[in-house]
């Protein structure tokens, strides 16, 4: 595998068991790159990933962490530094992949404190902290790429507090990219449309496909495995 783009090089995905993260997550590993697979609570799938990654020739691990408790944020960029360390010989994250959140379906007025606190820990504090914890073993050439969404720039109904959510990773990136891109590190994001996944199931009835296709000029539901192919290109630039 020594020929392929990312050869030599080391991804974390997080959310990597299902949808966008799992397609990521193979596709760099497809490219050479050691690859952190984390998960929340699906370990099963996590580690039929990398079951599935090393019978391809390629080198993976699992790696857990419930992103809505910072204490296991903070233990999850320890583990990430100790199985870098164990399985590629040192310390350096070339690609991190923030791509785990959380969307429930609330209607805004029905939007509970609890529901915001789940979804801005998942998705704006989580990636936060990991980042600035990892940082420091990120390299010149370095790549933080976020998953963010369409729908920070379009009305959607039932999604207000994740489309807020998204807005503020949004905020995140700008400032991300101008204070990381000194160092050499790209800050990116990735805004998918409607991805049919298992967080967005809704998708897969005649209705939620209509509703989709009557906001979008291209009218056709997007795969997990379309965005790892946009993810793809700026994870290949860190070989370069």
């Amino acid at each position: 595998m020594s020929n392929l783009p990312l050869s030599g090089k080391t991804a974390h995905v997080t959310g990597a068991s299902r949808g966008i993260g799992r397609a990521a997550a193979r596709r760099l590993a497809n490219d050479g790159a050691f690859v952190l697979v984390h998960y929340g609570a699906a370990e099963a799938q996590a580690h039929a990933l990398v079951d599935e990654i090393k019978a391809a020739g390629g080198k993976a691990a699992t790696v857990q962490a419930d992103l809505a408790d910072m204490g296991q944020v903070e233990r999850l960029a320890q583990a990430t530094r100790s199985l870098l360390r164990e399985h590629a010989g040192a310390e350096q994250l070339d690609i991190l992949v923030n791509n785990a959140g959380v969307a429930p379906f609330v209607p805004f007025a029905e939007t509970t404190d609890a529901d915001l606190i789940q979804i801005f820990s998942v998705t704006v504090k989580a990636p936060y902290l990991l980042t600035a914890r990892l940082v420091d073993i990120i390299p010149e050439g370095g790549r933080v790429i976020f998953t963010t969404t369409a729908v920070t720039r379009t009305a959607f109904p039932g999604i207000a507090a994740y489309a807020a959510s998204k807005g503020a990773v949004d905020v995140l990136i700008l400032h991300l990219a101008a204070e990381l891109g000194g160092k050499g590190i790209r800050v990116t994001g990735v805004a998918p449309g409607a991805i049919d996944t298992d967080m967005s199931a809704w998708l897969r009835s005649d209705e939620g496909q209509a509703t989709a296709h009557g906001m979008q000029a291209l009218k056709r539901i997007g795969q997990a495995e379309d965005i790892a192919g946009v993810q793809d290109e700026a994870d290949r630039s860190a070989a370069d």
